[in-house]
């Protein structure tokens, strides 16, 4: 039985002391989740291809927190990539907490409102290429695949080290992903939806396998970031959407960083959760239909 000391937010949510591993934590949703679980007390490694973006990150938004932002440079799409980079953690840590795959891209979009099949199919096949498909699956799904498997020993260790711990994987994926609509990007949207499924299976096998590490995902629906904007600021790495911008969201605007925060704090924080897609989308689903 618990005491209310035990029940205080501090003691539910907390991940202080924790050690972090961010993909794409250099903007949009992953730089939200690196900023919440630094400021929260963690020491978070965020991993990119641009080490300039990574650097603006820590000179920004590193300074006077509780926790650490360290940058490393490194590609999380191929299993050389992931091999060096698993190395490296291990030379650092003797345990990773928290995984958050967030790494993903996106190509362009396609119309999808025709008035007849020739249309469709001058709209979705001819402009479409195999490495469009393959580059974005490689991203999104392999990429998550590769890291979630190579880290397992290293975060299984965290639920050794940490009492009443369990260590996690945590993958973000997208309501693209469970939605009946393309949204005009076909890719995009089955990739994510083999990132959930991708999801469902890894905490399954890890389960059976009495491994103690939870896997779970954040679906987000329309947040700030390069791939919804199309850019981030110079001076701090974020993406700016307005208020009207809220594509007839029941919320009646978009995601913000405070969303995305109670999100990751309660994905990671609950150890009694497991094999789960959690949706944060302002009721997006509920309009488009999953």
């Amino acid at each position: 039985m618990s005491n209310n000391q035990d029940l205080l937010m501090d003691h539910v949510f907390s991940v202080k002391d924790k050690v972090a591993l961010v993909t794409g934590g250099g903007s949009g949703i992953g730089l939200m989740i690196t900023q919440t679980l630094a400021v929260n007390g963690a020491k978070v490694y965020i991993v990119g291809r641009t080490e300039e973006k990574l650097e603006k990150v820590v000179e920004v938004h590193g300074k006077d927190i509780a926790g650490q932002i360290i940058p490393i440079v490194g590609d999380v799409a191929t299993k050389d990539g992931v091999q060096k980079l698993v190395k490296e953690i291990e030379s650092r840590e003797k345990c990773l907490c928290i995984l958050v795959n967030n790494a993903g891209i996106a190509a362009g979009k396609t119309s999808t409102s025709v008035d007849s099949s020739e249309e469709l199919k001058k709209n979705l096949f001819e402009p479409t290429t195999e490495k469009e498909w393959l580059d974005i699956y490689q991203t999104n799904v392999v990429g998550p695949y590769l890291m979630s498997t190579a880290f397992l020993p290293l975060i299984e260790k965290s639920t050794q080290t940490h009492k009443g711990y369990s260590g996690t994987i945590v993958n973000i994926t997208s309501i693209s992903g469970h939605i009946r609509i393309s949204q005009n990007h076909f890719s995009y949207n089955s990739s994510k939806g083999a990132a959930i499924h991708l999801n469902k299976m890894l905490a399954t096998e890890i389960a059976k396998n009495k491994i103690k590490v939870r896997v779970n995902s954040i679906a987000p629906g329309v947040f700030p970031s390069e791939m919804t904007t199309g850019e981030s600021r110079d001076d701090n790495q974020k993406s700016e959407m307005p208020k009207e911008n809220k594509e007839g969201l029941p919320a009646e605007r978009p995601g913000n960083d405070r969303d995305m925060a109670a999100a990751i704090l309660f994905v990671v924080g609950c150890q009694y959760l497991n094999g789960q897609t959690v949706t944060v989308d302002g009721g997006y689903s509920m309009q488009a239909g999953n």
